[in-house]
């Protein structure tokens, strides 16, 4: 892996899981030292994470680490139900069904894993991040599924304002089910307004249980 990419996952990460957090200004001499790499690696990465959104200018003193505001979030949001909505609609088009079934049965298992420790949440949030990449091979459009990862990056930072308590995670996991199986009934229409439901319950959580960081 070339120093430029080791240093942009590195830092990327770190952003993601907040251990770079908001504001923080991310010096090159120190960021180098840090990760092992020379300035000129450094500066690709860091150009790929404004590129991203996830780090700004900070007027002549390199870059920080972006912001995530409430309006942030309602743009984010907007942008979600578009992308999303579409592309379970192609999946319940050309997804194959009994892969969609399976990841049904799954979800609604999955209920059980978020009802008791934190290690069985992450177990859940690799299922859901199943039915994601499940879609994004269903709908045969690259230029849709690269938007919704580069949205996704975001999404996961988002996640950390909100209070995940067992109750939500487990009515989003009767969610994700809900457009698992309508896929796999081939129904695009009820698959987007089951996206709808879902995205619309998770953004009413977030707002109400929203934790500055």
């Amino acid at each position: 892996m070339r120093a430029s990419d080791r240093a942009y996952a590195a830092l990327r990460e770190d952003i993601v899981e907040w251990r770079l957090r908001p504001g923080t200004l991310l010096a090159e001499v120190e960021q180098s030292e840090r990760l092992g790499v020379s300035r000129t690696p450094l500066r690709e990465a860091l150009g790929r994470l404004t590129a991203e959104g996830l780090t700004t200018a900070a007027g002549g003193r390199g870059v920080v680490v972006t912001d995530i505001s409430l309006a942030d979030i309602d743009e984010l949001f907007e942008l979600r139900e578009t992308l999303e909505g579409r592309a379970a609609a192609l999946a319940a088009e050309r997804g194959n069904p009994e892969e969609f079934r399976e990841l049904h049965r799954e979800l609604l298992a999955g209920k059980e894993l978020i009802r008791s420790d934190d290690p069985a949440k992450h177990e859940y949030y690799g299922l859901v991040a199943r039915l994601d990449a499940a879609i994004d091979a269903a709908i045969s459009n690259s230029y849709l599924a690269q938007a919704m990862g580069s949205l996704r990056v975001h999404l996961v930072r988002v996640r950390r304002l909100a209070a995940n308590d067992a109750p939500r995670l487990a009515a989003a996991a009767s969610e994700h089910a809900a457009i698992a199986e309508a896929i796999a009934e081939r129904n695009p229409r009820l698959a987007e307004a089951a996206t709808t439901v879902h995205l619309h319950r998770s953004l009413s959580h977030l707002k109400a249980t929203h934790t500055p960081q």
